[in-house]
């Protein structure tokens, strides 16, 4: 198994939109950047992704988990791109800032951090662990 971030912007698919989905399964598509689509393509069924909210709020809300692999996108006219379906797992007991995550020193190689702009992005174990540990702590505000 495998761990990946998925960026949405929660205006257009947030994590609530996700859970209300049939079964809590929708498609993952609208990906147009090729290291992006790459990054689809290795997904395979029983990976787990954190879902972040994009834009509004840059944060790590849940957990979402592969269903079905790389299909092609039925948005995408050209049929060059492709698109993955997700399960909703959970919401994360604390969301997890993108502000936390640059403070945290561990988290420094994290392609959220260098390549802000890619909205599907691997993360290695060791980092899935860490961030679902931040998750566990409340954040005063």
């Amino acid at each position: 198994m495998k761990y990946w971030l998925l960026k949405s912007e929660p205006d257009v698919w947030s994590i609530e939109n996700q859970k209300k989905a049939k079964n809590g399964i929708s498609i993952w598509d609208g990906v147009r950047n090729y290291q992006a689509a790459k990054n689809l393509k290795s997904m395979k069924v029983g990976d787990l992704c954190f879902f972040y909210h994009s834009n509004i709020g840059k944060e790590i809300v849940g957990i979402v988990e592969v269903v079905k692999e790389a299909f092609i996108d039925p948005t995408d006219k050209s049929k060059k791109f492709v698109a993955i379906k997700v399960s909703f797992k959970s919401n994360l007991k604390n969301a997890v800032s993108l502000e936390k995550i640059k403070e945290n020193k561990n988290l420094q190689n994290l392609a959220i951090i260098k390549q802000s702009r890619l909205s599907v992005m691997p993360i290695d174990t060791k980092s899935w662990k860490i961030i679902n540990k931040m998750s566990k702590i409340e954040i005063k505000k």
